[in-house]
């Protein structure tokens, strides 16, 4: 298993916001994250690559493993682990730079600085991002030009630069249009064999197309995980069940 939490308990100051929260991720696939609106969808993602940690009275509980490390532990370096732990937010956030400078930023803050080198790796992984045939004849452009799924697969392109091994999306769909959503699907598609992909999602038909297990959340607790088919199609509990026929939520 990729990631694994053992009693993970979340506090936002004197907020309870997750609840003994035990399961494994698997490794380089497409694992969905449904609920209702804090439900602690979000929370639990940022908890993989301690973004939590930014928040003034933050407080974890449990342990988070990646590859059987705790990402918690005294001797991690924050810094190191989302170097392998790359997320992509639910609204585009490309740097105020061209678009082969969002590209090569994460490169140049590692210490990269042989310009073939860092070319090589801004043109793979915007080929990896599937937005090569798009830009290459304008990469001196401001990235703020493009338009908003474009602007979201450069993020993605960004994160890949630096080769994570888990990338973690937070709606990465959601602030665009039907077009640019199935885009960024089949993307999400092409890369799950070589990453392990964690997005939260609130268009359960999303979750359907691009995932093979979800976890269903819901006031902080962790209400059932398992394949997606089974998740959509014959869940175990009936507040899944209530939830993905659109019963609440």
């Amino acid at each position: 298993m990729k990631i694994q939490t053992k009693d993970v308990n979340f506090y936002y100051g004197d907020f309870k916001a997750l609840r003994k929260i035990n399961f494994n991720i698997p490794e380089k696939a497409v694992t969905a994250f449904i609920g209702p609106s804090g439900c602690g969808k979000s929370t639990l993602l940022r908890l993989f690559n301690r973004m939590n940690d930014l928040v003034d009275g933050a407080r974890l509980e449990g342990q988070i493993l990646i590859d059987g490390q705790d990402i918690y532990a005294p001797n991690i370096i924050v810094e190191d682990l989302r170097k392998k732990v790359g997320m992509v937010f639910q609204k585009p956030n490309p740097f105020p730079k061209s678009i082969f400078e969002n590209v090569a930023y994460g490169l140049r803050v590692q210490g990269m600085s042989n310009k073939t080198e860092i070319e090589h790796k801004v043109v793979d992984a915007l080929k990896r991002a599937a937005l090569w045939g798009e830009v290459e004849a304008v990469l001196d452009k401001s990235a703020w030009q493009l338009s908003g799924g474009q602007q979201q697969r450069l993020c993605i392109a960004r994160s890949l630069a630096i080769n994570p091994d888990v990338l973690l999306m937070d709606e990465p769909a959601s602030a665009l249009d039907p077009i640019s959503t199935a885009k960024i699907e089949e993307l999400i598609l092409d890369l799950k064999d070589k990453y392990t992909i964690v997005i939260v999602t609130h268009n359960m038909q999303q979750a359907v197309r691009v995932s093979s297990k979800t976890a269903f959340f819901y006031l902080g607790e962790l209400v059932e995980f398992n394949d997606t088919d089974i998740i959509f199609n014959s869940p175990e509990r009936v507040e899944t069940k209530n939830y993905v026929s659109g019963k609440f939520g």
